[in-house]
């Protein structure tokens, strides 16, 4: 086994072997295991301690922050208050000052005293109970031996635990799936005790000893499953249910929820009444000894556990699940179901779902079909819901990456922590007054290379470096060009450095020469802005005409086009894969507008619904010395465009870049695939499989570029063919793949 040892954080603790109940579904007296029999009914105060010490010596060497303690048994209230509260003793003493202890117990209920919820309520220890329903779903598998009703006594347990001074230990409702229950029911039963909580587990099978069926459906787990869901979802989600939550999570991109699905490592081991340590108990329904390691905490340290053949087969990822499994759609979101339910004794051809049973766990979940049926019942119950609007929304997409700059702005403010000092708190200040009585804030924040601005200042603060403070201290002349395009009468105090006053998104004013610098005063004066430094003022009458001292943002007048600013002055701008040129003289500019112009004209007459995005979204248009990736680091809405090359050849450039740029945003908003890097797939224009990030960027672009030029259609449409069946994509990106596809079909 490759890859680093994952440290457990959550230990499960027998505190007592034995039941009160007598459960048919129960898979520690009814499974293949019968280990329990040779067991001590109640842990000892030795095997306490040492668990204790090894948990604490665990978290010690791994710099756990927390680590997760869950009483089990059997039933683990037949331990008594009194050993209970040894072992709530010795884990709190161990841990204090190592980690922070969260300690839980799943109980059938039936022993629930107010003693016990005192302790509980002492050690803040949150209590799990097990309830499969209303009284008559409850009773199919939750009885006494003698066949009487556990429900009246679970009830009981569930109010004990509801009342206001003990609800705060309240975790929720466990209910075991019964496929010949009625769902609706089974929820609106739980529903109505108004748990925390609701956690829903498929009942343990392998293949060797598959879940009943009652109808003969390969999906019947899955169709009770989404009867709850829609009733869950009809009722406003009024309380979170486990598994539902961690579907829609991974759908959205997101960690898995529960150890049941999702392809997480497992982090997990048993500690029996007699100190051995054990795998994830679930795997005592596959075979005798299957859960067992061979150690105990008498003897050996957790990390020895954690390094074992079989708790590293559970920590593999994707490369722990079967072919069939890493191929399948939805996997990123099952993770091949449970490591239990993959179990057959030995090999066969009647029991996978591709027909190539193994013997051991390599193979899909004898819940395949129902996972499969689940995830994607619920992908096209919420898909519409769940999808970011940025991703069909140019509008909708503007408004996010506008979020995403006040965020980095109220991010850099924060990361300051006072740093800034007076300088920064009187721009900051400043910031507010403007934004409160104008728009020229929301117009220098839309700025592009405001973000790279933002974005390096971040990075200069957390790498502490010489000079740290100086970029994030220049917040004083983004305010002092909003206020300008706000036309405020409010002075703002600015530095100047290397003889020249920069205000972004307006221009350059040369106050001094070459290494000098100050600090002056900006204030806005009719359709210019005024200058004092000392005693000298200068006014720039309007702020786009040009000056033997000021040299303004140029704006690009292109046919069919907006007024696209031409930033050759920004120092912020030099963020592309290419040089950008030092400045265009007039002559220059004009001609390379000409050319620009013709290749706008070319986008008009053959893609004009791109033509017609590009002219709702970009902004800025900077010129580089040599054609370059167009994407830099920086805002939605600039492009780095060469200064050479036809009006055919800037017209490519042009569209290639905005299609890079739009994908480049989308990404920044909303998560179209996760884990990327794990799976590689054939690329049409490369010769070594990519990753899903690279693949979809190609296709975004060749989508694009294929109705201005359909050389690059066949590559386009083998590209998205790969993606169909790609595993990494979000529900966003599947819906933007379904775009893609469309606009593919209709280009």
């Amino acid at each position: 086994m490759t890859g680093p040892l994952v440290p457990f954080r959550e230990i499960v603790l027998k505190v007592h072997s034995r039941c009160d109940l007598a459960c048919d579904h129960c898979y520690i007296y009814e499974h293949a295991d019968q280990s329990w029999r040779t067991r001590p009914r109640t842990i000892s105060d030795e095997a306490i301690l040492w668990t204790a010490l090894r948990l604490a010596e665990h978290a010690k060497t791994h710099d756990l922050p927390s680590v997760s303690v869950i009483l089990h048994g059997g039933e683990p209230l037949l331990a008594g208050v009194a050993r209970l509260r040894r072992v709530c003793e010795e884990l709190t003493g161990a841990l204090d000052g190592v980690a922070a202890l969260d300690l839980r117990i799943h109980t059938n209920g039936l022993q629930l005293s107010d003693r016990h919820l005192d302790l509980f309520d002492e050690f803040d220890v949150k209590v799990g109970i097990s309830l499969d329903g209303d009284r008559a779903a409850n009773d199919r598998h939750r009885r006494f031996a003698d066949g009487r009703s556990s429900h009246p006594l679970v009830l009981r347990a569930v109010e004990s635990l509801r009342q206001d001074r003990y609800r705060h230990l309240d975790l929720g409702l466990l209910c075991t799936v019964d496929a010949a229950n009625d769902p609706v029911a089974v929820y609106d039963a739980l529903d109505a005790l108004d748990p925390p909580r609701i956690d829903f587990l498929l009942p343990h099978a392998t293949w060797d000893a598959p879940p009943p069926r009652p109808d003969g459906s390969p999906t019947a787990y899955a169709d009770w499953l989404l009867a709850v869901f829609d009733r869950w979802d009809e009722r406003g989600r009024r309380m979170p249910v486990r598994l539902f939550e961690s579907v829609l999570s991974t759908l959205s991109g997101g960690p898995s929820l529960t150890e049941s699905l999702g392809l997480a490592p497992t982090d997990l081991v048993v500690v029996e009444t007699d100190g051995t340590l054990e795998q994830a108990d679930s795997l005592k329904s596959a075979y005798d000894g299957a859960a067992a390691t061979g150690f105990d905490v008498f003897s050996h340290a957790f990390d020895e556990v954690a390094a074992h053949p079989g708790v590293r087969a559970r920590q593999l990822g994707l490369a722990g699940v079967g072919e069939t499994c890493r191929r399948c759609p939805v996997v990123r979101s099952c993770g091949g179901g449970l490591y239990t339910h993959r179990y057959r004794s030995a090999p066969g051809t009647d029991t996978t779902r591709d027909g190539t049973g193994r013997g051991g766990f390599d193979n899909t979940s004898v819940y395949c079909a129902d996972l499969e049926a689940l995830i994607r019942g619920v992908e096209s119950r919420t898909a519409a819901a769940s999808t970011s609007p940025a991703v069909t929304d140019t509008g909708e997409l503007l408004v996010a990456q506008q979020d995403l700059t006040r965020s980095l702005l109220a991010g850099l403010h924060s990361e300051l922590a006072g740093r800034g000092g007076e300088e920064w708190q009187e721009a900051w200040e400043l910031a507010g007054v403007v934004e409160r009585r104008s728009d020229g804030l929301d117009e220098v924040l839309a700025h592009p290379y405001t973000r790279t601005w933002l974005i390096d200042s971040m990075t200069a603060l957390r790498q502490e470096g010489p000079g740290s403070l100086g970029a994030a201290r220049g917040l004083s002349s983004y305010v002092a060009a909003a206020v300008v395009r706000g036309g405020l009468d409010l002075p703002v105090r600015v530095r100047w450095r290397d003889g020249a006053l920069r205000l972004p998104t307006l221009g350059e004013l040369r106050l001094g020469g070459p290494g000098e610098s100050g600090e002056a005063e900006v204030r806005s004066a009719g359709t210019g802005f005024l200058v004092r430094t000392g005693r000298t003022e200068r006014l720039v009458g309007h702020r786009g005409e040009a000056t033997s001292h000021w040299r303004p943002v140029r704006v690009l007048a292109l046919a069919g086009a907006p007024a696209l600013a031409l930033d050759d002055l920004d120092p912020y701008r030099d963020c592309y894969g290419a040089p950008v040129h030092p400045g265009l003289g007039p002559e220059a500019s004009a001609e390379w507008s000409g050319r620009l112009a013709g290749a706008w004209r070319l986008l008009g007459d053959a893609v004009p619904g791109q033509a017609a995005a590009a002219a709702e979204s970009l902004s800025t248009l900077t010129p580089l010395l040599s054609a370059g990736p167009e994407v830099g680091a920086h805002g939605y809405g600039a492009l780095g465009v060469p200064v050479s090359g036809s009006a055919g050849e800037l017209a490519i450039a042009l569209l290639r870049g905005f299609r890079r740029a739009g994908l480049r945003a989308l990404t920044e908003v909303t998560d179209l695939y996760a884990r990327d890097g794990e799976w590689s797939r054939p690329a049409p224009w490369r010769e070594t499989p990519v990753p899903v990030s690279e693949l979809l960027a190609g296709a975004y672009e060749r989508v694009g570029l294929a109705a201005y030029d359909p050389a690059y259609r066949d590559h386009a449409r083998r590209a998205l063919d790969t993606l169909e069946h790609a595993a990494e994509l979000t529900v966003s990106g599947k819906s933007l793949l379904a775009a893609l596809r469309k606009e593919a079909d209709h280009g």
